[in-house]
């Protein structure tokens, strides 16, 4: 601190005055030391005075400023910042720590931790962990801690006496001593096991498998096993032995040497994959091999030949083998069925999605085909076999019209047509009347010069709007000028007319539902070189039923 440094600079300045040396050898701290140092070889000022203020850390006379250490003095001689020695390198760190800077210093911490079991101290060593004295261990009541470096072990509380070992769990165990490699007894003695300790017995005359005692009882001689009528090996050849025996098993069969029986030898097992191509089944002494569905074992008894099941007739149409197995496959209009796989179900052709009725009119569905009908009267099948199409009764020859009535097809049907010219008119062609001539009575001149007669027919539920017939003079002239208008049979409000350039259109402007009959009236007024002339359309229209389409199985009426 700054009254820290004055302390420091006035010691120097006594010791200037007294004549004492410079370097004195006080106990001073190292910066001490230098301010110290400092204003006694320069004879420094009073250091109450404002240049050592303006002095961050230590002035050295002659208005000079100076760092403690771990600081370096700023370009403006005055303010001091931190040395970062762990970037200049100057740190001291060991191998293993990583340098971190601090204000005037620094610090070397350890890169890897000290693992489990021990901690890290404020100098930057390991030390151990006592978990005994922390309580951080998991003894139980019954056990004892005691550290160790980096862990702690758990030792029983109650210790076992002779004859005893202690377990994990702190339980006391009986010790077989005569388990031990060196037995406890001496030759000639047999050593007996009890709870914590031991017998020694001496030994009596025991004969081991394979022997029994002599006659005299004093001796072990062998056991002939074979002896007898079916002897130890049961049905096997039987050899034996000096304390023991052997037997000859059949085929098939394996000796045990230690049940010491003829075991049945597995051969599906010790030969797997080898013996039979499907499946193997053992058998006492043997085995046998089968085969899986769809196969039939071939003569060899190993291999499987593929069985051909269309012999046996097993679908109710067609068959068709395959390696293993079968399939089953239907005649065109029908489906194999989703439930067996072997019958075969007729397609009901009628009722399929196909994006359309497959026929135009009625479907009827038959066992494996389907066969389509039209309306009783007016239509006829189309060759295509699907589609009805209209008989036209007037070329045919099939109607009903008198010799006085022209014959006209509509969709469906036919209608027999006639017409008189009205009085004061005369036919002129097959469709037209004329006027005569008037006796310039206002009554006959405003007649309509000519009488036109048209039919047309189209089906129900066209599209609105739709132009159906055109009217107009036959020629033009400049200054024509043409009104038209329907006059009359326009029930319903059904039609409409529009100007057109030539003349006017006459369209369907609402939407016709059901079939019906119309006899419409359409004037043309055509005023030309100052004089109104009218002529009258006369147009039959037929509205048929469009072309019927029929749901599957509804009954026509």
């Amino acid at each position: 601190s700054k009254g820290m440094c004055c302390d420091c600079c006035l010691l120097g300045r006594a010791a200037q005055e007294k004549g004492l040396p410079c370097d004195h050898s006080l106990s001073l701290g190292y910066q001490c030391g230098l301010v110290s140092r400092a204003c006694c070889d320069d004879g420094a000022p009073d250091v109450k005075t404002n240049t050592l203020a303006k002095c961050a850390q230590e002035c050295v006379g002659n208005g000079t400023c100076a760092c403690f250490k771990g600081y370096k003095l700023k370009p403006d001689g005055k303010n001091c910042e931190d040395i970062n020695e762990c970037l200049l390198g100057a740190s001291n760190c060991r191998g293993g720590e990583r340098c971190i800077n601090t204000l005037g210093s620094f610090r070397c911490q350890r890169e890897v931790s000290c693992g489990t079991g021990y901690e890290l101290t404020d100098n930057n060593n390991c030390k151990d962990i006592d978990e005994c004295e922390s309580g951080t261990h998991n003894c139980a009541p019954d056990f004892m801690c005691q550290n160790t470096q980096g862990s702690f072990r758990c030792r029983p509380k109650n210790q076992c006496g002779d004859g005893y070992i202690q377990d994990a769990l702190g339980s006391c165990i009986d010790i077989n001593e005569c388990l031990a490699q060196t037995g406890p007894c001496h030759p000639g003695q047999s050593c007996m096991n009890t709870v914590g300790s031991f017998t020694c017995q001496r030994n009596s005359v025991n004969c081991g498998r394979g022997y029994h005692l002599n006659d005299n009882g004093n001796r072990c001689v062998d056991i002939d096993e074979c002896k007898g009528p079916d002897g130890e090996c049961a049905g096997h050849g039987c050899i034996n032995l000096v304390g023991s025996f052997r037997c000859e098993c059949k085929i098939g069969f394996i000796f045990n040497s230690i049940s010491r029986v003829c075991e049945d030898i597995n051969e599906c097992r010790h030969y797997p994959g080898r013996l039979c191509a499907h499946k193997c089944e053992n058998a006492v002494g043997s085995y046998k091999c089968s085969c899986t569905q769809g196969f039939k074992l071939a003569s060899d008894g190993r291999n499987c030949d593929d069985l051909n099941e269309c012999e046996s007739s097993p679908c109710s149409q067609e068959c068709a083998n395959v390696y293993g197995s079968y399939q089953c496959y239907c005649r065109r209009g029908y489906q194999l069925s989703d439930r067996d796989g072997i019958n075969c179900e007729d397609i009901d052709e009628c009722a399929l999605p196909t994006g359309g009725h497959i026929c135009s009119y009625r479907c009827h569905n038959t066992p494996g085909s389907f066969h389509c009908n039209c309306p009783a009267t007016g239509y006829t099948l189309a060759p295509n076999g699907r589609s009805c199409q209209d008989v036209d009764e007037c070329v045919t020859g099939t109607h009903t019209c008198s010799e006085t009535e022209s014959c006209f097809n509509v969709q469906g049907g036919f209608r027999c047509l006639s017409f008189e010219c009205p009085p004061n008119y005369r036919r002129a062609g097959e469709n037209r009347c004329e006027r005569l001539l008037c006796n310039q009575t206002s009554e006959c001149l405003a007649s309509p010069l000519r009488i036109t007669y048209y039919h047309l027919t189209f089906p129900t539920n066209i599209p609105v709007p739709t132009n159906v017939f055109r009217m107009g003079p036959s020629n033009t002239v400049p200054g024509d000028h043409v009104q038209i208008a329907i006059v009359g049979g326009n029930k319903g409000d059904f039609f409409g007319m529009q100007r057109v350039p030539s003349g006017g259109e006459m369209a369907v402007t609402r939407p016709i539902t059901e079939p019906q009959d119309f006899e419409l009236s359409l004037e043309m007024r055509l005023l030309r070189y100052g004089t109104t002339s009218t002529y009258l359309a006369k147009v039959l229209v037929f509205v048929v039923q469009e072309q019927p389409i029929l749901p599957y199985n509804a009954i026509p009426e």
